[in-house]
């Protein structure tokens, strides 16, 4: 029985990652001389704001680019992502009227994501929120961490995410994993589907029915 579930924020609770990748260009491009490639970009996933500027601006105008990423950050919010995916809210309202312990597990960093949560009226969605580190995936163990808080087994958790990376970070605390794939190009949809397979779940409505019989 499915005790609690976390949740992924970019990508799953909303499209934030076209803004979250905008938001990171134009934050760096000023101290590094050049808009960052996409394959630059690659480089930094995993690890929260502040740990992806350290990977690609000097040390001295490190702060500054942070500081500039949550301005330019909190302004595309409103303009570009200023609502999550339609049904999510819902979701994790029925979840938490049947006793499921809702959590949020994210790379982003604190600040981020309180920009997000805010934007998104979340602030009160989730039972507990972790965010990311500068330095490494940590979503193993945070995953470890609502294990021992909240006493549970392996396979009263599962987590809801829309990457490979989920799916291996999900797999190190043997805790399964369920795929979002609503707002993901297909070819990584393919890669889920390969990795994840009968895990993945292509909308919202889908993941709601599951969640209803599983609990």
């Amino acid at each position: 029985m499915i005790k609690l579930v976390a949740f992924d924020l970019d990508g799953t609770i909303g499209n934030t990652l076209p803004m979250c990748i905008q938001a990171f260009k134009k934050a760096t491009q000023p101290y590094i001389g050049h808009e960052l490639s996409d394959e630059e970009m690659v480089h930094t996933f995993g690890l929260n704001e502040e740990g992806m500027i350290g990977c690609v601006v000097d040390e001295p105008y490190r702060q500054q680019a942070l500081n500039d990423f949550y301005v330019i950050y909190k302004e595309l919010h409103q303009e570009m992502c200023p609502t999550p995916f339609e049904g999510i809210r819902e979701l994790i309202a029925l979840l938490k009227q049947k006793g499921i312990i809702v959590a949020l597990i994210t790379g982003k960093g604190i600040n981020s994501c309180d920009i997000t949560l805010k934007q998104f009226n979340m602030k009160d969605s989730f039972a507990k929120v972790i965010t990311g580190n500068a330095e490494r995936n940590i979503k193993s163990e945070a995953l470890k961490e609502l294990l021992h808080d909240y006493h549970l087994a392996a396979n009263e958790i599962v987590y809801v995410g829309d990457a490979l990376s989920d799916i291996t970070e999900c797999r190190k605390a043997n805790v399964m994993c369920l795929s979002a794939a609503w707002s993901i190009p297909q070819n990584e949809v393919t890669a889920l589907e390969n990795s994840n397979p009968k895990n993945v779940f292509y909308s919202i409505s889908s993941l709601f029915k599951y969640l209803n019989i599983k609990t």
